[in-house]
């Protein structure tokens, strides 16, 4: 009786839930089977009952199906390092078991084929005769459904659902099966971000929404939203499938609010209903309505019903912005109003689960995480987001720049050129209505004999089809004039193959320079890619993989720098390494803002890229999770709607100089500032103010506004000092500052001065065995290839990183010292790089001292290259025979040529080299420093 009861609960809940649902949920468990020889469909699977068991949404690989990883993986991108399949110190890492590849993050399934998902299905008795659509929200990637062991079709979207129409499907149950393939069949590229290990990983799945869905005879397919924000209109343009045959239909339009509120009146329109043929209808809006912006993200959601004369019916709710994004000479303006692009990229890194999130949650997080770090652009690298991340752009005011997921050779006709029309086509029609979504091109860096062609063609297609948006060829190159807008690399401060001979490499820091000489005059240029400047490996973050992909790089760069025995150091490494990243940013970010005209930029990257070698170029994880030496509130300082910036000449001057900068300001708020109080001070580290100034002045929406000079004399600093220069607006957060150095004209008189040579000759040695003290300063090239001699320093940190540059320099990142050692008593400086120390490792050696005992540190270390991570020092002090030596990696008995900071580092070694304090506890015997030379 129990068992009768309850049996009739169930129908009823069934009853119930046939009545009343349009949609039925298939997510859950799925019958499933790996098909790596690619064999199912001759065999014809799709009539069989698979056995594995499988959840949906989610990937194979996330659910330990696939194979482990080993040297013979097929890995879907390129290595250009290839030196872990071969090179000795890389041997134990291949072997099975301990299996840790360094040039991304490591799966624990690897999987590229084919794989079949099954489950089964009821199709309500009141769905009869009824269209039912199925939606597979994110594939990956090539689908082929069967139904009851018939073909419905195939998809190869790759950034869009996939949908199926199934036709009369009788009430009752049936069985769904579904052919997925990874393989990149389509060669979009297999560094494209869309489809590679690079960062997502190559997974095989359904991860998003996946559901089936009753339609009425006749039904909406599309509807696209245009707007009109000087009427407060929009144009409403509808396409509808089913049984279209020139039927009769009644349309009602109303928008709301997101509280629910009608802002339009209700609006009836009859229409006649064709095969191919859109309809359009006019919608006048309340005037009270707001415009979408980064400042007023105000989402609207269009409400349109369908009646038939037969009493069918269907319904879409769109949401949708009311703006305007359009270029206008070289900047673009949204509703009039011009902005600056302050953008990251996103390069579909999702370590937890190894794709994109599909959740309002997570993308939440990604765009708080930008926001509080103040910009209000992303670039989808070679992808486009899932709904969820336009979704939660729109209400969060976000501009995205969406990619159609190629990093390709393109134009020469073949299939992959229609391919990205086709995928351009799906994205503008699935995301079109989104007002978050104002830029797209093809993807990224293409290649091909006629890519301008095809690229200009494109274009003009894109511009032709939808004006809502901004278009341009590709991210990178190549220009084309028909653009919208030029994604160009050059207007950055380090290039790719520039390595020493770059702005911040080759030229003493100054902050004023920008890039107006570079930047197109006849189209808005944003930025592609800048900075790339990386950090040490954050080693705590080991432990917040707990998902699919697993930081086994990582682990190799831990297990290296224990080897070295300088584990202790990984945190200071860490921070001093994020400070000099912090200030290589700064440097990048300030030039663009400095500079007229100019449209935006794209950083690459606020947060970590995990693969292509492993590139920790973000100041956050790839949790978008801060590393603990820069917050938000800091980066924002220098990157943000409104930021002062001065145009110094230099960082570095004497104290019978005067500091003279310009003040300008970048302004791209919601409205012109009236009246702003500007302040500016120089003060040193106790907080002593030395000179300030203030001036009252309007702030129109641009940048390069001329506000003053900051003029300031120098002659009270009578000791080493560095000072910091504030600059802001009274009253609000508005401010930004820059440190300089002043040091005393004259040089101290030393007594007793230690011998000093370049060379550690018969001399040098006789003088240590006599107990004398002894500065030895490296000249260039006199260290052995292995002791340093093969290792390029410069001032900025590496550059994206040295395994997929083939070593591009520099190979350092920045200096690490404790500021209190005695040695650098008349030397200010942190424990990391800042502009002082540009003028002694621009021009110095990196001295590895691998060699030495274990637990031997040097005065001011240099930190390598997390690959090699070998103990490198710039300056080191020790007992030689009865004496003490100084070594030091820069040349100190060069002539000065202008280097004032090298000048007072010399001064202050030699003032501790004469003082008590000189007292080194570690002996290295005169072999251990004959080696270092060759």
């Amino acid at each position: 009786m129990k068992h009768t009861r309850l049996l009739w609960a169930i129908l009823a809940c069934l009853c119930s839930f046939t009545a009343f649902s349009a949609s039925i949920d298939l997510s859950g468990k799925w019958r499933f089977k790996l098909d790596p020889k690619n064999e199912g469909i001759e065999q014809e699977w799709f009539r069989n009952r698979l056995r594995d068991k499988i959840q949906l949404p989610g990937s194979l690989q996330e659910q330990g199906y696939g194979y482990d990883v080993d040297v013979n993986t097929k890995w879907t991108g390129q290595i250009v390092d290839q030196s872990w399949f071969t090179a000795p110190e890389y041997a134990k890492y291949r072997e099975k078991g301990n299996v840790k590849v360094p040039f991304w993050l490591n799966p624990e399934k690897h999987y590229v084929g084919v794989a079949w998902y099954q489950r089964d299905f009821v199709v309500p008795a009141d769905w009869k005769d009824a269209p039912l659509v199925l939606t597979l929200e994110r594939t990956h990637w090539e689908t082929t459904v069967y139904v009851d062991g018939e073909k419905i079709g195939e998809s190869n979207a790759l950034l869009v659902p996939h949908r199926y129409v199934l036709n009369q499907i009788k009430p009752g149950k049936h069985s769904l099966t579904i052919r997925v393939d990874n393989q990149v069949n389509i060669p979009v590229g297999v560094n494209a971000h869309s489809v590679s290990d690079h960062t997502q990983s190559n997974w095989n799945g359904i991860t998003g929404q996946i559901k089936l869905e009753k339609k009425s005879s006749v039904y909406l397919d599309d509807v696209q939203i245009y707007q009109d924000i000087q009427q407060k209109q929009i144009r409403i343009r509808m396409a509808f499938a089913g049984a279209t045959a020139n039927q009769q239909a009644t349309v009602r339009l109303q928008a709301f609010n997101q509280s629910g509120k009608a802002v339009s009146a209700s609006q009836e329109e009859s229409l006649t209903i064709a095969q191919g043929v859109s309809s359009e209808a006019n919608l006048a809006l309340d005037k009270t309505v707001q415009l979408w912006s980064e400042f007023t993200p105000a989402v609207y959601t269009l409400q349109v019903s369908v009646s038939l004369p037969n009493g069918t019916s269907d319904e879409k709710k769109i949401d949708f912005g009311l703006r305007e994004f359009k270029p206008n000479g070289t900047r673009f303006e949204v509703n009039g109003t011009p902005i600056f692009l302050r953008g990251t990229l996103e390069c579909c890194i999702f370590p937890l689960t190894g794709y994109p999130a599909t959740d309002d949650a997570y993308w939440e997080k990604i765009y708080s995480a930008c926001q509080a770090y103040g910009l209000n652009h992303v670039r989808f690298h070679s992808w486009c987001p899932p709904e969820a991340a336009f979704r939660v752009a729109d209400r969060m005011g976000v501009y995205l720049q969406v990619e159609c997921g190629g990093w390709a050779n393109i134009g020469n006709g073949d299939y992959l050129d229609k391919w990205f029309y086709e995928e351009g086509d799906r994205i503008l029609k699935e995301y079109g209505n989104h007002p978050s979504f104002c830029l797209m091109n093809y993807g990224n860096e293409p290649s091909g004999a006629n890519q301008e062609k095809y690229l200009s063609d494109l274009v003009a297609y894109w511009k032709q089809k939808d004006n809502r948006r901004v278009y341009t060829s590709a991210a990178g190159w190549p220009y084309v004039p028909n653009a919208d807008y030029w994604n160009h690399a050059a207007p950055r401060i380090q290039g790719w193959g520039e390595e020493l001979k770059s702005r911040i490499n080759a030229n003493p820091p100054t902050t004023d320079y920008d890039f107006w000489p570079i930047i197109k005059k006849d189209m808005p240029t944003v930025s592609h890619e800048i900075g790339q400047w990386c950090v040490y490996p954050d080693f705590k973050e080991i432990q917040k993989y707990t998902g699919v992909l697993k930081a086994k790089n990582f682990e190799i760069f831990q297990e290296t720098l224990a080897e070295k025995h300088l584990s202790d150091l990984a945190d200071e490494f860490l921070y001093a390494s994020g400070r000099l990243q912090t200030l290589c940013y700064k440097a990048d970010i300030e030039a663009a803002l400095r500079t007229p005209g100019f449209a935006g930029f794209q950083l690459l990257d606020l947060h970590d890229f995990p693969g292509q070698g492993t590139a920790l170029v973000g100041v956050l994880n790839p949790f978008w999770e801060s590393k603990g030496y820069v917050e938000g509130e800091e980066y924002s300082m220098f990157c943000n709607q409104t930021v002062p910036l001065a145009r110094l000449p230099k960082m570095v001057y004497l104290n019978n100089e005067s500091m003279k900068a310009p003040l300008e300001f970048a302004h791209f708020g919601a409205e012109p500032l009236k009246s702003a109080s500007i302040y500016w001070k120089l003060a040193d580290k106790k907080g002593t103010i030395l000179q300030s100034g203030s001036w009252t002045k309007d702030l129109p929406v641009t940048n390069s506004i001329w506000i003053g000079n900051m003029i300031c004399d120098l002659s009270s600093v009578k000791t080493p000092q560095e000072l910091i220069l504030t600059a802001g607006i009274e009253g609000t957060k508005v401010h930004n500052e820059w440190h300089v150095w002043v040091y005393p004209t004259g040089e101290k008189e030393i007594t007793n001065a230690p011998y000093m040579t370049n060379v550690f000759d018969q001399q040098a040695i006789d003088r240590l065995e006599k107990g004398e003290n002894v500065l030895l300063c490296v000249s260039r090239g006199a260290l052995r290839p292995e002791k340093g001699g093969n290792i390029k320093v410069g001032f900025s940190s590496i550059f994206w990183n040295t395994a997929w540059t083939n070593k591009q320099a520099p190979h350092t990142l920045g200096i690490y010292c404790n500021p209190s050692h005695p040695a650098l008593s008349l030397f200010p400086t942190e424990k990391y790089s800042d502009y002082q120390w540009w003028d002694i490792v621009s021009d110095c050696e990196a001295i590895v001292m691998d060699d030495f005992p274990a637990e031997y540190r040097p005065v001011v270390h240099l930190i390598d290259d997390w690959f090699t991570n070998r103990k490198l020092g710039l300056l080191f002090e020790a007992k030689v025979g009865n004496g003490k030596l100084m070594v030091c990696g820069a040349d100190l008995l060069k002539p000065e040529n202008g280097r004032m900071a090298r000048r007072q580092f010399k001064q202050s070694i030699l003032n501790y080299m004469t003082s008590d304090r000189f007292a080194p506890t570690t002996t290295l015997s005169v072999e251990e420093i004959r080696n270092l030379f060759n």
